[in-house]
Parts: structure tokens; sequence; C-alpha cells
């Protein structure tokens, strides 16, 4: 962490001193929620052109990702251990991103716990507003219903447009875009016969 991750704190992020190299070379992509990190790791690693930065709370995905950067010696990757919200609201500039990447939150399945889902209004609205103008939002879910929500919550923010929208047969789904790495669980999930679907909507000037 002294090498690869970002203390929070609240004041606002320095992306170019950051990651070394100026804003103007190299997009920035946020990552809520990575998990063991194998996805990130390997989107970075991928376009290394890109500069991005991971937010996780949980300690052990902390750690995988940490050692993918290591042992891969990825320099355009940045990792917060703290809550998404408080970290946008404190520390990400206003129309500074170019990217927001939300794979596989937790469903939260039953009707009861709804609630703690990520993808919220409130949320949204934060995001909209640190990306530029023409920047995107990719969600990516495995359940349905919950894929439904996200284009209605998505749909709701005025700023936001869906790039599938107008497309026939898509019904607010986009096809997953190159850059997101199929999973492990996803391939097995498809054989299986169980969906996965993308949402990617753009800020509007």
């Amino acid at each position: 962490m002294p090498l690869w991750g970002v203390a929070y704190r609240p004041m606002l992020l320095d992306f170019a001193a950051t990651f070394g190299r100026p804003d103007s070379v190299a997009p920035k992509i946020l990552e809520i929620g990575f998990g063991m990190g194998e996805t990130t790791a390997n989107i970075a690693a991928a376009h290394p052109h890109n500069d991005y930065l991971g937010i996780e709370v949980h300690t052990p995905g902390v750690g995988s990702l940490l050692k993918e950067i290591t042992e891969r010696q990825l320099t355009n990757l940045r990792i917060i251990q703290h809550d998404a919200v408080e970290v946008l609201r404190d520390m990400i500039p206003l129309s500074s991103l170019d990217g927001v990447h939300i794979f596989f939150p937790d469903p939260w399945p039953k009707k009861r716990q709804q609630k703690r889902r990520l993808i919220q209004s409130p949320l949204v609205s934060l995001l909209t507003q640190r990306l530029k103008p023409g920047g995107y939002l990719h969600c990516a879910t495995d359940w349905e219903e919950y894929a439904q929500q996200m284009v209605a919550v998505l749909s709701a923010e005025p700023l936001l447009k869906n790039t599938a929208e107008g497309v026939e047969g898509a019904e607010g789904f986009a096809p997953r875009p190159a850059y997101r790495p199929q999973t492990k669980f996803e391939t097995r999930g498809l054989r299986l016969g169980h969906g996965v679907w993308d949402v990617l909507f753009r800020r509007q000037s």
C-alpha cells in the first residue's frame, strides 16, 4: 500500500501527481468494488495508456490486487481502501473522470435487502458530476432484475444517455465492450445458461 495505495483524505486528489503523468496524456478510469482484483489487473495491463483508480473496502481483495500489481509491474493502477461515497464526495474532482466501472456489485437479491444495492440515484448523481462530458458509466451484473433497475436508475439521471437507446432488441442493454474481459465465473454462468447484462451510459455535455 505505501507504493500503490492512496490514503483517504478529505481533499481533492491530484491525478497527475498520483500517477506521475499529466491528465491530458492518460484517461482516468475509476472502478468501485473491484473484488479480488483479477479483472481490474487484466484491464490495466491491457490498456497501459489509461490510469485506473480502484476503490475497495475488503482487505483480502486489496491484498490480492496489490499482489497482481507487484507481479505484473503495473504502473497505471492505484488503490483506495475506503468507502466509495466518501471518496467520491471528498477526493474526486468534478468533471475529472473519463470512465467509471462497476462490475458485478452485490445484488442483494432479497426484497428487504435491495435498499443496500450500490446503484441508487444519490450515487449515480455523484458519479455523473465527476464524469467529463462524454465520459462513460459502465455497470455489469448477472442478475436480470438488478440490471433492469440499473437501467431505470441511470435513465432517471438527466445528464446521462443510454448508449443502447434506439438499438433494436437491446432492451436498454449494451453488448459487452471489448475492454471488459469475461471472467471465469461469467464464462461458467453463460455455459449454464445464466445471463450477464452490461449497462453503458455516457454523460452529455
